[in-house]
């Protein structure tokens, strides 16, 4: 389980990252879209979760 909470934390990390470089990239048009910030929230949320999920195992078996 710690496996696929560190994977799905990368991915969804890694997905928020290129979001908002390609947001840094074509500045206005994408600031202002509202699907590409909910999608960008969302996975910041999700990796969010996957790591405070990680980090609670992580301190409950030790």
């Amino acid at each position: 389980m710690r496996a696929y909470l560190l994977v799905t934390g990368v991915i969804f990390g890694l997905i928020v990252v290129a979001h908002v470089w390609r947001m840094a990239a074509e500045a206005p048009r994408l600031a202002s879209d509202p699907g590409f910030l909910a999608l960008t929230v969302l996975s910041a949320v999700l990796c969010g979760w996957a790591i405070r999920l990680l980090l609670s195992g992580r301190r409950s078996s030790g």
